[in-house]
């Protein structure tokens, strides 16, 4: 979509997709997004929570989807029954969990070509203590190698590190829907080599 929006360099590091409760989607379409209540957050928000497809005078959709379909959803937990703590909490995990860092110490992201996703599975299990869902762009057309796209993080209603579970049927049903070229993310497969993100021009 970068050529449809103004997707100027987008940052070299993970940042956050979203904090999302398990079950439920726009629990409240009445509570609307109001970005004055994160106003001391911004910078926080612009640097850890960036939206690379809208309009820099449009920044704040990105914000506003997650807090109408997610954080509503969310704010049933009294930890995060306000904008303020939703994204607030979510900044806080994502500085306690300090994905970047973990990544950039691994060899992994410094391999010239691919590498197996097994191999980045134990490596993060061994880091965080908890199996974590990955999740891939498919090979387009001609190619072999799946690229990196998303790290789930699963947390208890206390927020704690748990493991992800995959849903009934486990990932091998997930993989059959693994689409050539499709450009949707789905649960990556283990038996087909993978790129790191940083590595793919």
């Amino acid at each position: 979509q970068m050529t449809a929006n103004d997707c100027q360099d987008p940052p070299e590091y993970w940042t956050i997709h979203g904090l999302w409760p398990n079950k439920g989607e726009d629990c409240n379409r009445t509570w609307h997004f109001n970005v004055t209540e994160i106003k001391d957050l911004m910078s926080d928000m612009r640097r850890c929570w960036p939206d690379v497809l809208h309009s820099s005078q449009n920044r704040t959709q990105f914000w506003k989807h997650e807090w109408d379909k997610h954080g509503t959803c969310a704010a049933t937990l009294q930890i995060l029954n306000s904008q303020k703590k939703y994204f607030g909490k979510a900044l806080e995990l994502y500085k306690q969990i300090d994905l970047n860092r973990c990544v950039m110490s691994s060899s992994f992201t410094r391999a010239l070509c691919f590498f197996q996703m097994t191999t980045l599975k134990e490596a993060l299990t061994r880091v965080y203590g908890v199996t974590l869902k990955i999740q891939c762009l498919p090979p387009e057309e001609g190619e072999e190698a799946q690229t990196i796209g998303q790290i789930e993080f699963c947390f208890t209603k206390n927020l704690e590190l748990r493991n992800c579970i995959e849903p009934k049927g486990g990932s091998k049903a997930m993989e059959t829907d693994l689409q050539l070229g499709t450009g949707e993310l789905s649960v990556c497969n283990d038996t087909l080599p993978t790129y790191y993100p940083s590595k793919v021009q």
